[in-house]
């Protein structure tokens, strides 16, 4: 991806001195190289003016940065493809680098895809869409580079986010989402589904990506999490534009409009929510096995208590009326008062036992995944060193 940084303290040997002896390199200091990954499908009307404006703000940011934008075409149907090699093809200085698919292969694919091909030292993945502002980029890599996290993502759900103009299903399924997830991460990050973010290119060479759809983000998380890397995330300000309708900036408050001019959601829902439960069994097995199992349990000692108690009264009162009673029989009494309390208390006992057991294993497997995965990435970073020494 990007010069290591060995490499970059010694290209400086490349560099010959000046007549007062003084590098080059020192008395213009290199620039940090960051990358803008933006995945593109069917985005034929906006392709053009949104990569404009997002050319016109990194402009801004030359004195600090050098800069690059890759395109992945995700097998658009449209004109998508051709225009953006028109539009990269009029940019010489070869800035804007088009990838494309020849069939669409999902977020998740395209994602992958462009971290092989960014060349920075950062990487920030932002929608071509434009729903979160290019004002986002200068923020995202002020913070990384203050807080020398592995990423950073843009939250419009902590404090001082906001969002606008989303479809109100889409959004309820968002927060909803995020919530369960930052449950099930334990409450590390108030946002997991956001694709917006700011990666360290050293991080993403560690990570081995399995994801194709959306569900590439939660799993970026995890596994970051896993190599014990710092994960923060600033507020981010979620607008989705109306259909149709471009602006020449954009914008962070929500504009009058009607709910028919909307922009409409296209994500399938089912897929959505199922993405979203595996994530959070990825991050926490406990939660669908051990928690289940104690409910079960808990019906399950209710009944046991209500059987023993009547039991006994109906022993006490077979003493009482002077008989000898066997204790099988005062247990055969309140089983015939109350015959669905044995089959309730059993069946949620026999459960909760084997969801616990479940849920040990499934812990026990989360442990060896994650010994696996840390070693498998030490040896990986391991051998990438010995190659660039090479």
């Amino acid at each position: 991806m990007s010069l290591s940084t060995s490499t970059r303290h010694d290209r400086s040997l490349i560099f010959p001195l000046n007549s007062q002896g003084i590098d080059r390199e020192k008395r213009q200091p290199q620039r940090t190289q960051i990358s803008i990954l933006t995945p593109a499908y069917n985005e034929a009307a906006i392709l053009q003016e949104h990569l404009t404006l997002l050319c016109d703000y990194l402009q801004g940011l030359e004195a600090q940065y050098e800069w690059e934008i890759v395109v992945v075409n995700d097998g658009s149907r449209d004109e998508t493809g051709p225009l953006a090699d028109a539009f990269a093809r009029s940019h010489p200085s070869q800035r804007v680098r088009i990838v494309h698919h020849k069939i669409n292969q999902g977020l998740g694919q395209a994602l992958r895809t462009g971290f092989e091909q960014c060349q920075g030292d950062y990487v920030v993945v932002l929608d071509l869409d434009l729903s979160y502002s290019p004002d986002h980029i200068e923020r995202l890599l002020h913070r990384i580079e203050t807080t020398q996290a592995g990423m950073v993502v843009a939250s419009p759900y902590m404090p001082g986010g906001s969002i606008a103009n989303v479809p109100w299903v889409r959004k309820e399924l968002s927060i909803w989402a995020n919530r369960f997830l930052a449950v099930a991460s334990k409450g590390s990050l108030a946002t997991l589904t956001g694709m917006v973010r700011v990666y360290d290119a050293n991080l993403l060479r560690r990570l081995n990506l399995r994801s194709r759809g959306m569900e590439i983000n939660p799993e970026v998380v995890y596994k970051a999490l896993l190599l014990l890397e710092k994960v923060d995330e600033i507020p981010g300000h979620l607008h989705w534009r109306v259909g149709g309708k471009k602006t020449a900036k954009p914008v962070k408050q929500a504009p009058s409009s009607t709910a028919s001019a909307k922009r409409k959601s296209s994500m399938k829902i089912a897929r959505h929510i199922w993405d979203t439960v595996f994530s959070g069994f990825l991050f926490r097995p406990v939660m669908f096995f051990v928690m289940p199992s104690l409910l079960f349990l808990a019906v399950s000692a209710f009944a046991s208590s209500w059987a023993f108690i009547h039991s006994w009264n109906n022993y006490q009162a077979m003493i009482q009326r002077g008989e000898v009673p066997y204790i099988s029989e005062s247990v055969a009494l309140a089983f015939s008062q109350a015959p669905h309390t044995f089959f309730i208390g059993g069946m949620a006992l026999m459960l909760g036992i084997q969801l616990f057991s479940l849920g040990i294993l499934s812990l026990q497997n989360k442990s060896y995944f994650e010994e696996m995965f840390y070693l498998n990435s030490a040896i990986y970073e391991k051998t990438r060193q010995v190659i660039d020494k090479v």
